[in-house]
């Protein structure tokens, strides 16, 4: 599994957009290690599973979700920004954050109906340009 790191998971304001991955939040670190052995089992690679312990979520993403409207460049076209923030707040009441890179081929709704049994907090999928709600 590879180590939590937002180097590439910003978009052009610096705020947490991982394009192309799936994050899903768990109240508890068994949660989420047993969501990651459920995708290993259905396939997905090592190399395509992150998890993050909330403190380090947490301190990543804190620099994502600053409100200095004042100080921008571009306007926000969406709710990148509100999500972060809800991420956050996820983290730091105890969430951990599993992150799996979604191949084109790996649904959404898969996914949600593997991980049917799991304690999923939230979860959202980032497209180009979209946020696909998971779970609310």
């Amino acid at each position: 599994m590879k180590p939590f790191s937002m180097e590439r998971m910003r978009n052009m304001r610096g705020v947490f957009y991982p394009t192309g991955h799936i994050v899903l939040m768990f109240p508890t670190e068994a949660d989420a290690r047993h969501a990651c052995e459920l995708l290993r089992h259905d396939g997905v690679k090592e190399d395509d599973l992150c998890m993050a312990k909330p403190e380090e979520f947490e301190r990543q993403i804190i620099g994502s979700t600053d409100e200095e409207d004042d100080d921008m460049l571009l306007p926000s076209v969406g709710t990148e920004s509100e999500t972060a923030r809800h991420f956050r707040q996820l983290a730091h009441e105890g969430h951990h954050a599993l992150i799996v890179h979604a191949s084109a081929k790996l649904r959404s709704e898969h996914v949600l109906d593997l991980l049917h049994d799991t304690h999923i907090s939230y979860g959202q999928r980032y497209r180009f340009l979209v946020i696909e709600d998971l779970v609310a």
